[in-house]
């Protein structure tokens, strides 16, 4: 392995946490600032080219996350997410990615596969996959094209809520193992 291809993995591996731990933290600017110019962003919910159309797009799945606002009512449930707001928590969001199988293919392309985890103040909220191809832009590794993928939603959580719509499975409790 050459000396360029190791700077490329590592590259490429922080580009990756850059944009989960911007989106978690709700940085949309930084976020999308990990694409190409011209890059893509396929998800269920459709195809977004370039930055500014990713960024509108991150921007709604943000917006359609937020937990909906109870209307008035005698009723005590609460979802998890009031429950801990009620209790003086502060809501969050976490992606944990994880195996990640980097193809460096030459020097000026990459391919990538992840699983994440996405989780909520209730835990576990939804999971699925990346598919990236990457390419150098001004001296640093950048996504060119992503695809999203949801493997399943917990029913009434934030990803059943926020996008990914089509390819997700709902799941209304959890799974035995």
């Amino acid at each position: 392995m050459e000396v360029w291809e190791l700077v490329a993995r590592e590259s490429i591996r922080d580009c990756i946490a850059r944009y989960n731990a911007n989106g978690d933290s709700g940085r949309i600017d930084d976020m999308v600032e990990v694409f190409a110019p011209d890059g893509i962003m396929e998800t269920g919910g459709g195809r977004h080219e370039g930055r500014e159309a990713i960024h509108a797009f991150m921007s709604s799945v943000v917006a359609r996350g937020r937990a909906p606002v109870p209307a008035e009512s005698s009723s005590i449930v609460m979802t998890p997410t009031e429950e801990w707001i009620a209790r003086g928590g502060v809501p969050f969001v976490r992606h944990f990615t994880a195996t990640t199988q980097i193809d460096v293919l030459s020097e000026t392309s990459a391919r990538a596969r992840s699983y994440y985890l996405f989780l909520t103040v209730h835990g576990l909220d939804h999971w699925g996959r990346y598919l990236d191809e990457f390419a150098p832009v001004d001296g640093r590794w950048l996504i060119t094209h992503r695809r999203e993928m949801t493997d399943a939603a917990f029913e009434g959580g934030w990803g059943a809520r926020a996008g990914g719509e089509g390819e997700n499975v709902r799941l209304t409790r959890p799974l035995p193992f």
